[in-house]
């Protein structure tokens, strides 16, 4: 097939990549230096003058702006949620309270149009406060005392979620929709804050692992059951629906809905399926997905992310970058850029450097060990991806 992907980060070189690998013919919208050595990258402008068989949206910006949409307008077959389906994750105002009205299960909360502090007085600490809109995955505070919530709702404010904090392990539950049937994807665990010990600032994603342990089966179907298939009963997704559910004493309960693959997790995710993807995106997109499980290699998939200087605060860009052809890991683009003198640093996450193993030990020595082929000034990264995963099953 002629496939289009639109966007141009970390998982739209991971898709782009996976495509690939099945022989087909793809085209990226913007797509960067490292899409470029497998497809042909278009300017965003010209991607409705690509005549493809199939149309992927990697970001959530074009599917809130309603790019499924458009593209449906015209007869192209695209895979992605609506403009109104897309609104779980524009608006975080929107998700929690479609949550409630569906009596899908999350944190309590208040929504905030203007006076934040007050709304403070009904929580204990620490409590989460997000933004309303679109953050890159960076619009999110965890308060800890009064002095940081207040801070958190001055800088996020006016329009916010704010709710109690929940105590358990996070994980990323993604699945693919047709409107009706559902396949779900390997569950993953993505790692947010920047620092080792999810210590420091919420960012997009500093890394993540997949592996088939992630999950029991019980929970896999509990989450089908009270998450996704409400979701998708009462809305028509079609798409990735993304739940990044927090498994607590009381069950699993949501924290967010994304509305696309997320990122870090789809590196790992397409590194470790083993089954015809471009196939069923193109079931899914025309309505005829079947219901069921994909294919996915036995080996753990582990993803760390290389960060800029100055992530997930105000980021330099234009440090020359070595090494990253010089490993076995592949590795995949996000915040990069080709000059004339060589490749260069032209976002906050810059690279994913993902490799698997025979076990979820052997993946994180084999991503860590592509790690350390790379260099660039400026250059950070987590040093723990996967250690939950070890502390669980290796102690």
């Amino acid at each position: 097939m002629k496939i289009l992907v639109i966007g141009g980060g970390g998982r739209e070189h991971a898709i782009a990549w996976r495509l690939s690998l099945e022989g087909h013919q793809i085209f990226c919208a913007p797509g960067n230096p490292g899409t470029a050595q497998i497809a042909t990258n278009l300017d965003t402008a010209d991607y409705l003058t690509i005549e493809a068989d199939l149309t992927v949206v990697g970001p959530e910006a074009p599917l809130v702006a309603g790019v499924v949409d458009q593209f449906r307008a015209r007869g192209r077959a695209i895979f992605g949620p609506t403009k109104e389906a897309a609104q779980l994750e524009g608006s975080k105002i929107y998700s929690k309270e479609f949550m409630r009205s569906v009596g899908i299960p999350t944190a309590r909360f208040v929504r905030v149009e203007n006076d934040g502090l007050a709304a403070l007085d009904q929580f204990d600490y620490p409590i989460v406060i997000k933004a309303d809109g679109l953050a890159a995955g960076k619009g999110v505070v965890i308060a800890h005392n009064r002095g940081e919530a207040e801070a958190a709702v001055i800088s996020l404010g006016p329009r916010l979620v704010i709710e109690e904090f929940l105590e358990g392990e996070e994980v990323s539950f993604i699945v693919m929709s047709d409107g009706r049937n559902i396949v779900p994807l390997e569950a993953t665990q993505d790692h947010k804050a920047v620092g080792d010990g999810d210590t420091g600032p919420n960012t997009g994603g500093m890394g993540a692992y997949c592996d088939g342990r992630i999950l029991r089966h019980e929970d896999i179907g509990q989450i089908l059951d009270v998450v996704i298939e409400p979701a998708v009963r009462a809305t028509g997704f079609t798409g990735f629906l993304y739940a990044g559910i927090m498994m607590t004493s009381a069950g699993p309960k949501v924290l967010e809905f994304n509305v696309r693959l997320g990122d870090p997790e789809a590196q790992v995710l397409m590194h470790r399926l083993d089954d015809d993807f471009a196939g069923t995106l193109m079931r899914a997109a025309t309505g005829e997905l079947t219901a069921g499980n994909l294919r996915w290699k036995k080996e753990p998939s582990v993803c760390v992310v290389l960060a800029a200087a100055g992530y997930p605060g105000r980021v330099r860009s234009g440090d020359l970058i070595t090494g990253a052809d010089a490993g076995t890991a592949q590795v995949f683009h996000a915040g990069t850029r080709m000059e004339a003198h060589g490749l260069e640093t032209s976002g906050g996450r810059v690279l994913g450097v993902t490799a698997s193993g025979n076990d979820l030990r052997s993946a994180m020595a084999n991503a860590y060990a592509g790690v350390d082929k790379i260099h660039f000034e400026g250059m950070h990264y987590r040093r723990d991806i996967g250690k939950k995963g070890l502390k669980r099953w290796y102690n």
